[in-house]
Parts: structure tokens; C-alpha cells; sequence
């Protein structure tokens, strides 16, 4: 059995349709709330900052995945990230079960160096030190030969569904609103996004192949690495429209941080949108060379579509 800890959000739902798809019909979901995503799905609902319970969320399988996500709250990062996998680590342990944890990019540096798996961490802001707490934790693991674990790290999001990013909140989800679309610091530097069902395939198959733990592997994403120009321009051309576009600078998030909570939580990020962003994935792409990456034409498509379906648009 595989075990899918914070189930319910768009990359855990994600990966648990893959894992049906490809790999196992014996599958839990764990959340505070679960839900079935597949039709043989497990579900237990539990709380991870309790031990015993998440004990019993892992017990009797064989590879558990943490996918958990929290609200941008550097206060709630603090008080519940660090302790919530100090338990996964536990129950893995106990269980017996390997750990495929989910990562994102900020506890690295903010400049424009390439980032590979080697990028040393420097994260700017609390969020950020809380991630690179928690990779060092599951490192120190790995270093000691403790638990089996496997760290998947994955750059900003752009995707269907529930996919909560910048990128989707500025572009795609103004799109669906109507509205201008927002781009924050500069429209002409390049980044690196991941299309979330991308990120939940990868996932499944870093973690269903044994050679695979015991490492860090950035996933993977379309090599072309767009500025929000080429982007917008591309999704324009998808469109069959031409939107326009807004540059916030940095200034404006400051002022507005004052007023809007959501908008302070993002200050810490916004230094990697003055800079190309380009996450180098070479190590995934040469070692699983059959897997296919969504271009951003064809992810782009299908938000289009996606919204078609629910809109007038």
C-alpha cells in the first residue's frame, strides 16, 4: 500500500490518480478531511502534529508520500511544518515505510544562478528557513542511514484545478476573473514553472523506483524557461486574444503589505521575480529520458479548456 499524507491539495490528488494509473489500486488518503480521489481509495482522517495518529495514517505501507501544504503563514509554518514532519519521519520509521517528500524551492538563494540539486541554501525569509529546517532534517536522515527517503523538489506551480501559485493567481485565474493580468517585479526576466500534474507524475515515479532514494531530484519542466512576456504572449496566441498586462514593482507590494496580510506573506519571494529563475532539471531528464514534459502550449491548452468548461470566457 502507498500512503498520501495532505491528500486533498492539487499535486496529492494529482498523484494519487497516477498512482492508480500506473503503479497500485491499494492507496490511502490522509488528510484532516479526507476524501476519496480514485474509487478504491482508502481515507483516513488525521491530524499530523499528533504522533499516534500519524503513526496510524502510515501503518501498513510501503511508501509514504508528504504532500502536505499549509496557507502562507509564516507563523503557522513555524509552529506546525517542523513538528508535523518530525512525526512522518517517526511513523515512517516505526512502520517500516520509505518517505517521498514533496519540496519547493525556498530556502534557495534568490539571485540568477542557474539552480541544480548541488545549490547550496540560503533561504531571505521565515518560510524559507522553514523549508531548508525541514530538507535538512530529512538530509540528516538520509546522511545517517536512518529512513529510506526520497526529496522531490519542485519550482513555482502553473496548472489546472486547485493549483495555487503566483503565476496562476496573476495570470490564469485573472483570466477566468476577467481582469488584468498582473506580473510581479519584471515582464522580461526567465522562469521556470512546472505544470502540477507534471510534478504529481514525476513524484510517483521517483518514489516507486527504488534506485531512486537516498537523493534530492529537482522535476521536471519545460526547458524553454519563458519571461511573463513570452508567456502572456504565448497564452494570447492560445486564446485567441490579446491580453494586456500590468507590472507591479516591488514598491507596490510593500505598501500594500501594510494593509493585506496574503500580501506581506509574499514579500520574501518576490526578490527571485527581479531575476531570470531557472531551475535545471537535467538529472531527472537524463535519468527517466522517456518521460514526457508538458509544454506550456499544451498545459496552457488545457486551463483554456479547463475554464471553457466553467466560464464564458
Amino acid at each position: 500500500m502507498q500512503v498520501i499524507l495532505g491528500a486533498n491539495g492539487q499535486i496529492g490528488e494529482e498523484l494519487a490518480r497516477e498512482l492508480y494509473r500506473n503503479f497500485t489500486s491499494s492507496i490511502r488518503i490522509v488528510s484532516r478531511t479526507a476524501k476519496k480521489v480514485n474509487e478504491t481509495d482508502e481515507v483516513f482522517s488525521a491530524d499530523l502534529l499528533n504522533l499516534e495518529e500519524a503513526i496510524q495514517a502510515v501503518k501498513g505501507a510501503e511508501i509514504a508520500y508528504f504532500t502536505l501544504g499549509l496557507p502562507m503563514d509564516s507563523d503557522l509554518w513555524e509552529r506546525t511544518f517542523p513538528t508535523i514532519l518530525s512525526n512522518v519521519i517517526e511513523a515512517c520509521k516505526i512502520n517500516g515505510a520509505k518517505l517521498v517528500f514533496f519540496d519547493n524551492t525556498y530556502m534557495y538563494p534568490q539571485d540568477d544562478k542557474v539552480l541544480t540539486e548541488e545549490t547550496p541554501f540560503s533561504p531571505l525569509g521565515r518560510k524559507g528557513k522553514v523549508r531548508k529546517l525541514m530538507a535538512d532534517m530529512l538530509q540528516e536522515e538520509i546522511d545517517n542511514n536512518t529512513l529510506e527517503v526520497v526529496i522531490c523538489r519542485a519550482p513555482e506551480f502553473y496548472g489546472p484545478g486547485k493549483t495555487q501559485s503566483i503565476t496562476n493567481s496573476f495570470i490564469f485565474d485573472n483570466i477566468q476573473k476577467q481582469k488584468k493580468l498582473i506580473v510581479p517585479i519584471s515582464s522580461r526576466k526567465r522562469r521556470s514553472l512546472i505544470w502540477t500534474p507534471d510534478a504529481s507524475r514525476a513524484t510517483a515515479l521517483i518514489g516507486n523506483t527504488p534506485t531512486a532514494y537516498g537523493q534530492t531530484w529537482h522535476l521536471p519542466v519545460d526547458e524553454t524557461h519563458p519571461t511573463y512576456r513570452d508567456l502572456i504572449d504565448l497564452t494570447s496566441n492560445v486564446y485567441h486574444r490579446t491580453f494586456r498586462y500590468l507590472v507591479l514593482p516591488k514598491v507596490f507590494f510593500k505598501i500594500a503589505a501594510w494593509f493585506n496580510p496574503k500580501v506581506k506573506e509574499l514579500l520574501e519571494l518576490l526578490p527571485r521575480y527581479a531575476y531570470d529563475n531557472i531551475f535545471d532539471n537535467s538529472k531527472f531528464k537524463n535519468h527517466f529520458s522517456n518521460f514526457q514534459v508538458t509544454t506550456y502550449k499544451e498545459g496552457i491548452e488545457q486551463i483554456k479548456k479547463e475554464q471553457r468548461n466553467g466560464s464564458d470566457i
